[in-house]
């Protein structure tokens, strides 16, 4: 399983963290390996290695169809289903690491950092559209 986050593209969220920097032109994408599922309701546990993590609760966009370069008109052909997720970030590696202006993985795809809805909820169900949820 390939897990892609997309970051900083909550705007509200990216001044409550950073009030100097300036909102980014496009979001910024990172991986999570398969190890950073929570899986059959395990429990989590807080890092040894981190003071402050923090959680955010995400919509989870199932993709269901291999593709590559993939226009933005087409993108709905490629999912059809919608979890909720939490993103689990060790925020204060990541604040050290940003400012070094180094790769921060560390802070977001440590083990057992990404928890799941147990199943998805078809769109259809939802009204079809990804950008027209509210929760």
């Amino acid at each position: 399983m390939k897990i892609i986050c997309i970051g900083r593209n909550y705007a509200e969220h990216v001044v409550e963290l950073d009030h100097t920097r300036e909102l980014p032109d496009a979001p910024q994408f990172f991986l999570k390996p398969d190890t950073a599922l929570l899986r059959n309701n395990d429990p989590f546990y807080v890092p040894d290695f981190s003071r402050e993590v923090h959680y955010e609760t995400e919509l989870v966009v199932k993709i269901n169809r291999v593709g590559r370069a993939i226009g933005e008109r087409f993108a709905p052909r490629y999912y059809s289903e919608v979890g909720l997720g939490i993103d689990f970030t060790a925020r204060d590696l990541q604040r050290t690491y940003i400012a070094k202006g180094l790769p921060w993985e560390i802070a977001k795809a440590f083990d057992h950092s990404a928890a799941l809805s147990p199943s998805f909820i078809p769109l259809a169900e939802l009204g079809g559209n990804v950008q027209n949820l509210h929760f």
